[in-house]
């Protein structure tokens, strides 16, 4: 669709002129609330007022009346085109029908289709290689598979209960989570059942949305497993580590995170690339660069990494609340990619920051993760980051820094070979196939057939996105999408066998000791 000029139309001539005899009969009377100069400035007011509201005007439909109760059609995917316009389908078939009596709790009839045309799809690419990790995070019900009873058992712990029935989400909430990380979560989810329309078999399953995974492994294992069920009950997650059970979906940031200003991962992902060319990785600051929360999990340690002379680190603790009073002017992350080194340090549990971090083409310092997201377990020391110890960090940091501008070309190479892996694999279709694969995968081992439970809602997107505006609805308006694809989702690979595992790990640690030896009394540690 064509944008529309700039020129005012003569509706808004007329509304600009009603508006001026209207104060300026108001400036002319005796009223001592009103004066001349008043009325100029509301007059200014109203008419820039009015030539932003008809600049919108192609897009936003009212009703003639309110009362009536018709529809208000918001054809919001036009107006956010130029950040919406590569990943998502390009056709309008899903506009948001918000009715004018109320806006966020009515799901329109027929909401979105339910059913899909084989024959449209195009044939896809293999997915990336760290699909097969679902596999991995499944294979504990592939045996026995998955009862009512085992997820029922998790309305204690989880945040909200997602079903899908018939291509129709529903959503039972048991208690809300940390700022919106469960609405952008659930909006992800709407937004793959529009992309791959009825593809989604019906399923059933718990979401948790706290920083860690939850489910301990050791409670199923020995004498322990008497005093639980004998398989532990499935719960998804947005990361996991070697302890627990947790099934690893896409975290909600790739939505947008409103509360500190992250955009939406497919214009961030573009600022990004453009921030990587402001400056070369040998024109960047020549030390280590962090910045976030301190007071999280181990990181106070790192804190104390803070001084260039020494560590070779500058560490900085991000005052959310004063970058919220200051419109977040320091904290936008496409402006973060000057320096050669951006460390990556967990906090309770993983961080979303992971991501941005290894995109800024800097030689990524990552601090002995333990806790991994769906796309981390293929990253490889000192090919797509280098290695810290959390034993003697600022120590370890140091070296990094120090072997990196002594073998500039290598260190580049690392940085690199990182921000590629983020580029080219976790593009935002990526996400979606990923998300469309583990529910898949998951809805196959359910034993039993899933039913609409009592108390759960409709899910659609008129309950997120039909709200005043602001920063969380404007999110979400970027991120819909407009129609079916065009295309299948990539096909999912082979699982890993037992021995290939193994290898991946014994060969990650092994690399991770030898750059440990590198650095100097490294034997104190061993």
């Amino acid at each position: 669709m064509e944008e529309s000029n700039n020129l005012p139309s003569s509706t808004t001539t007329s509304k600009f002129w009603n508006l001026f005899n209207c104060i300026n009969s108001l400036s002319t009377s005796r009223s001592r609330w009103f004066s001349a100069t008043t009325a100029s400035l509301l007059l200014i007011f109203f008419f820039i007022s009015t030539l932003l509201f008809t600049h919108y005007s192609d897009y936003i439909y009212f009703p003639q009346s309110a009362s009536a109760g018709n529809s208000v059609l918001f054809n919001y995917s036009i107006m956010f085109s130029k950040n919406n316009n590569h990943e998502y389908p390009k056709r309008d078939e899903y506009l948001l029908n918000c009715t004018s009596s109320n806006m966020s709790i009515t799901c329109p009839a027929n909401y979105s289709p339910n059913t899909f045309n084989s024959n449209n799809f195009t044939l896809n690419q293999t997915c990336p290689e760290y699909f097969r990790w679902i596999h991995e995070d499944l294979k504990t019900w592939k045996s026995q598979g998955i009862t009512r009873e085992m997820v029922e058992s998790l309305k204690k712990d989880a945040h909200f209960r997602l079903v899908i029935v018939n291509g129709t989400a529903y959503v039972k909430q048991y208690a809300k989570a940390y700022q919106t990380r469960d609405d952008f979560t659930l909006w992800g989810i709407l937004q793959l059942l529009k992309l791959y329309p009825g593809r989604l078999p019906d399923l059933d399953l718990m979401f948790q949305c706290h920083d860690k995974p939850s489910i301990k492994r050791k409670y199923y294992r020995g004498w322990r497993a008497a005093f639980a069920y004998p398989q532990p009950p499935p719960q998804f997650h947005y990361c996991g580590d070697d302890s627990t059970f947790d099934i690893v979906f896409p975290d909600w940031s790739f939505w947008g995170w409103p509360e500190v200003n992250v955009k939406p991962w497919v214009p961030l992902e573009k600022d990004l690339q453009e921030g990587n060319a402001i400056k070369s990785w040998t024109s960047r600051e020549p030390y280590a660069f962090w910045k976030g929360n301190l007071h999280n999990g181990p990181r106070p340690k790192l804190g104390k990494c803070n001084s260039i002379k020494d560590w070779n680190a500058q560490i900085i603790d991000q005052d959310w609340i004063k970058e919220w009073r200051e419109g977040f002017k320091d904290s936008d992350l496409s402006e973060q990619c000057v320096h050669r080194f951006k460390i990556y340090m967990e906090g309770n549990a993983w961080s979303v920051s992971e991501k941005y971090i290894l995109a800024c083409n800097s030689t990524s310092l990552l601090i002995n993760p333990i806790y991994y997201d769906f796309f981390t377990r293929s990253l490889i020391p000192m090919k797509h980051y280098w290695p810290v110890s959390d034993k003697h960090i600022c120590k370890s940091i140091k070296f990094a820094v120090e072997w990196g501008n002594n073998n500039t070309d290598k260190a580049q190479e690392i940085g690199n070979a990182g921000s590629k892996f983020i580029f080219d694999q976790i593009k935002m279709e990526h996400v979606y196939d990923y998300m469309f694969h583990v529910l898949y995968e998951y809805a196959k081992l359910l034993k039993f057939k899933p039913t609409v439970p009592e108390g759960a809602v409709e899910l659609c997107s008129e309950r997120f996105a039909c709200s005043p505006m602001g920063l969380e609805t404007t999110y979400k308006i970027e991120t819909m999408v407009n129609g079916p694809s065009e295309r299948g989702p990539c096909q999912l690979p082979p699982p890993y066998d037992p021995l290939t595992i193994q290898s991946i790990r014994d060969q990650n640690a092994k690399i991770k000791k030898q750059v440990k030896m590198w650095e100097p009394n490294a034997w104190y540690e061993w």
